[in-house]
């Protein structure tokens, strides 16, 4: 399993790469690897307003379909359009090509409350 350091992950599986007030996000490698082969992504509609732990779209495999959740609040501000035709980048590259969407912060206090990478694999380890 990779968990890049730079990111910040929680308890939902989402990952956050923070590049000012806005957050990239996507779904962890073991995330992804626990689903198996993604098969939809629905994407939220830019413009939407989400707290955090709001559902923000849902994803499906051929295990089970689940929820993607806002790491912290704001507004949608990007979406991962190439995801509609190429869903199992998400599988491929979950930290790169596999971003679902960008989401303007409108606290950004709430993204230090994240996990970094050796508190997520904590969190895994604890989980089992």
């Amino acid at each position: 399993m990779n968990f890049p350091e730079e990111l910040k992950y929680s308890n939902q599986h989402e990952w956050a790469k923070i590049e000012g007030n806005v957050a990239i996000v996507g779904i962890s490698d073991h995330a992804q690897d626990a689903l198996g082969d993604i098969t939809f992504v629905e994407l939220p509609l830019e413009g939407t307003d989400l707290s955090k732990d709001d559902e923000a779209c849902s994803i499906e495999s051929a295990k089970a379909a689940s929820g993607i959740y806002a790491p912290v609040s704001g507004k949608i501000c990007e979406v991962n359009g190439e995801l509609e035709d190429a869903p199992e980048l998400v599988n491929s590259d979950p930290y790169g090509a596999g971003w679902i969407f960008k989401i303007e912060m409108s606290n950004s206090s709430e993204a230090e409350k994240l996990m970094d990478a050796k508190d997520y694999q904590k969190f895994l380890a604890s989980q089992e």
